[in-house]
C-alpha cells in the first residue's frame, strides 16, 4: 500500500496547472485557467483549472478532480501508475507500506504536515509570552495585525523546547520536517532557538517550513531556513505568496524582494503584493508560479553590489521561463536602503512611484552587458557579442528574442543575418507547442475505471460506494446497477455481472467489455479500488465546494450559514 501521508505530500508538491498544461494548453482566465475540455468535444472552453484549489472541473461534461485523477483520466493510467508518474516529476520516491499479520502495526505518532502545523501554533503562542520578541517586532514597525496575518511566531531560547509540544521527541518525523537536528552522537535539539519565526505556506495555505531571524544582531546566521524536506523545496516556494495572492491579482503585479522582513514591512504600509525567495536566487519555477498570478513581475533589490549581483542572477534564471506577454522589470533602491527601510522612511506613495520607473528586463540586460564596455572598437563589440550569445540562446519567447537580437546586432554594428550566422543561436520561430499529441485511445474516466475494478473484484464494493454516484450519465446508471449486482453477488465473474445489467447504455457496455480484455495481469485490484474511491470522493467534495461557493458569492456576510462561513475560511477567502 502507498501511505496516505505520502499521497498528500505529493499533491502538496505538484501543481495541477503544470500537470494539465503538459497535455492541454491552458490560457489565463481571471484567477483560473481554461481550455476546451479534453474529455468531450466542444468549441468553446468550459474546462477550468484552479491553481488556488488545485482542482480541475468541466462545466460541460462534469469531469473534475486532482492532478492524480487527471493523469488517470487523460492518460489512462492506473492509480498506482499516476502516483509513480507524479512522484517522478518532482523527484520523490514512492514508499510502500507492508502489512505483516505477525508483527504489530507501527504506530504513527504524528504526520509531517501535522508536525509543522503544531510547531507553527506553538511558535505563535510563544511570541505572546515574550516581551523581548514583541518589542523587537514593534521596533521594526510591525503591528499585531500584520504579525497575525503572517502568523509570525517566536522560538524561545533553549535546546529542547519542542519536547513540550511533541512528547515523542525521538520521532523521526521531527527530523524529517526540519524541526529537530540530530548530531553525530545521536543527541537531538531544536533547530530554531531564540528567533523570530516566519511560517512558509504552500499554495493551499499549509505550513511547509520556517524561516527564523535572529533578535540579537551578534548572532549568526541572520536568517536560518528549514532544510529541504518532502514538502519543502526552496527553489519551488516563495514566502508570502499564499497571503498575497489576492492582492497580486487586484494590483495586476507582484513585487519580488529579498527577505521576510521586506515582505511584512511592505504589507504594513499597504504594499501587500510582495513575495520573497527563500534564501536562494529566483528560479524559472518561481517565475512560472508567479506568471499564473499576474503578467507583471517587478524585482526590488538593494542598490549595493550584493543586490546588483542578486538582480543579475534573477534575470538570468528567469530567461527560460519568459513569455511574450510577461513584463519583467528591475527596481534598484539607493545603496543605503532595502525595501523595509525605504518604505518606512518615504512611505507607500514614494515607493510605488519608484516602482513605476523600474527598468524592463531587455533594457537591464543591455545596460549590464555594456556597463563596462564602451563598444568603441571591434574588439569591444566582439566581447559584447560573446557575452550576449548565451543570454540570447536561452530566450524562447519569439517576439522578445527577435527584439533582443535586433538591439544587440545594432549595438555590435552587424546585421541580424551576420549575427545569426556567426553566433550559435537557435533559429527564431514560433514558440514550441506545449501540448503533447493526443492519444488515439479515448481517455477513460474515473467512473469507467471504477466500473472495471468493480467487475474484477465485486467483493470490494461497499454500500458507501453508492453514495459516490450522484449523476445521471450512462456511466452513473451503469455504476448504480453494477454496485447493486456486486453487493448481491460478491463472488460473481465479470461476464455474469455484465449480463445482469439491463438499463445501461449499450455503447457504454461495449466499451467496458473491450477494456476488460485490455487490463494487465499484474493489477493490484484492492489498491486500485482504494485509490479510485479516494479520487472520486475528493472530486465530489471539491465539486460540492465549487457549487456552494458559486451560490454564496453574492450573499452578504450576515446571511451566510455556518457551512458557508467554514468553506470561505477553508479557502482563505475573507
Amino acid at each position: 500500500m502507498i501511505p496516505e501521508q505520502f499521497i498528500q505530500e505529493l499533491l502538496n508538491r505538484v501543481d495541477v496547472v503544470d500537470v494539465v498544461d503538459k497535455s492541454v494548453p491552458l490560457k489565463k482566465a481571471g484567477a483560473n485557467y481554461s481550455a476546451c475540455c479534453p474529455f468531450h468535444n466542444e468549441k468553446s472552453p468550459s474546462f477550468t483549472v484552479s491553481p488556488t484549489k488545485q482542482f480541475y472541473h468541466c462545466f460541460g461534461c462534469g469531469a473534475h478532480g486532482t492532478a492524480i485523477s487527471f493523469l488517470m483520466e487523460y492518460n489512462g493510467l492506473s492509480f498506482v501508475e499516476a502516483i509513480h508518474d507524479l512522484a517522478k516529476q518532482v523527484g520523490m520516491i514512492v514508499p510502500q507500506e507492508t502489512h505483516n499479520p505477525d508483527k504489530p502495526a507501527k504506530q504513527v505518532i504524528v504526520g509531517l504536515q501535522e508536525a509543522l502545523q503544531q510547531a507553527a501554533v506553538y511558535y505563535k503562542a510563544e511570541l505572546k509570552k515574550s516581551p523581548r520578541a514583541i518589542e523587537y517586532l514593534k521596533g521594526r514597525g510591525l503591528s499585531g495585525q500584520i504579525a497575525a496575518k503572517f502568523q509570525i511566531g517566536y522560538a524561545p531560547a533553549g535546546w529542547q523546547n519542542l519536547q513540550t509540544v511533541f512528547p515523542h521527541y525521538d520521532n523521526e518525523v521531527l527530523v524529517t520536517a526540519g524541526l529537530v537536528v540530530e548530531n553525530e552522537q545521536g543527541k537531538r535539539y531544536d533547530r530554531f532557538r531564540d528567533r523570530i519565526m516566519f511560517p512558509i505556506h504552500n499554495q493551499k495555505g499549509e505550513v511547509i517550513g520556517f524561516g527564523g531571524r535572529v533578535i540579537n544582531p551578534e548572532d549568526t546566521p541572520k536568517y536560518y531556513n528549514s532544510p529541504e524536506t518532502p514538502v519543502f523545496q526552496k527553489g519551488h516556494e516563495l514566502y508570502g505568496l499564499f497571503v498575497a495572492r489576492r492582492a497580486i491579482r487586484d494590483a495586476s503585479r507582484v513585487l519580488v524582494v529579498e527577505g521576510y522582513m521586506d515582505v511584512v514591512a511592505l504589507a504594513q504600509y499597504g504594499i501587500d503584493y510582495a513575495v520573497a525567495a527563500l534564501g536562494t536566487a529566483t528560479t524559472p519555477i518561481h517565475i512560472t508560479k508567479l506568471m499564473r498570478q499576474t503578467d507583471e513581475i517587478v524585482f526590488s533589490f538593494d542598490g549595493d553590489n550584493a543586490g546588483r549581483t542578486a538582480a543579475w542572477r534573477a534575470a538570468m534564471n528567469a530567461l527560460p521561463a519568459l513569455t511574450d506577454g510577461l513584463k519583467l522589470r528591475f527596481m534598484f533602491l539607493p545603496t543605503s536602503h532595502d525595501p523595509d527601510s525605504y518604505v518606512r522612511e518615504f512611505g507607500k506613495e514614494k515607493f510605488e512611484a519608484e516602482m513605476q520607473n523600474a527598468m524592463p528586463l531587455s533594457q537591464y540586460i543591455i545596460q549590464h552587458l555594456s556597463e563596462h564596455n564602451p563598444l568603441h572598437s571591434d574588439e569591444d563589440r566582439i566581447t559584447f557579442l560573446k557575452e550576449a550569445e548565451p543570454i540570447l540562446s536561452q530566450i524562447k519567447a519569439p517576439m522578445l528574442a527577435l527584439m533582443m537580437r535586433k538591439k544587440i546586432a545594432e549595438l555590435a554594428q552587424v546585421t541580424g543575418e551576420e549575427m545569426q550566422r556567426h553566433l550559435k543561436l537557435p533559429k527564431p520561430g514560433k514558440a514550441p507547442m506545449k501540448a503533447t499529441q493526443r492519444q488515439s485511445r479515448s481517455p477513460m474516466s474515473l467512473k469507467k475505471q471504477f466500473i472495471l475494478m468493480a467487475l474484477m473484484r465485486p467483493d470490494l464494493v461497499t454500500l458507501q460506494d453508492i453514495a459516490l454516484v450522484q449523476g445521471t450519465t450512462a456511466e452513473d446508471q451503469l455504476l448504480i446497477e453494477l454496485f447493486d449486482a456486486c453487493l448481491a453477488s460478491p463472488n460473481s465473474k465479470p461476464s455474469a455481472l455484465l449480463h445482469t445489467i439491463k438499463s445501461a447504455d449499450a455503447t457504454t457496455l461495449m466499451e467496458v467489455a473491450r477494456e476488460l480484455h485490455l487490463l494487465p495481469e499484474n493489477v493490484d485490484f484492492a489498491l486500485e479500488f482504494v485509490g479510485l474511491r479516494t479520487q472520486l470522493s475528493e472530486g465530489m467534495q471539491q465539486l460540492k465546494e465549487t457549487q456552494l461557493l458559486n451560490q454564496i458569492k453574492e450573499k452578504p456576510i450576515s446571511a451566510l450559514t455556518t457551512e458557508e462561513r467554514e468553506l470561505l475560511r477553508k479557502l482563505g477567502i475573507k
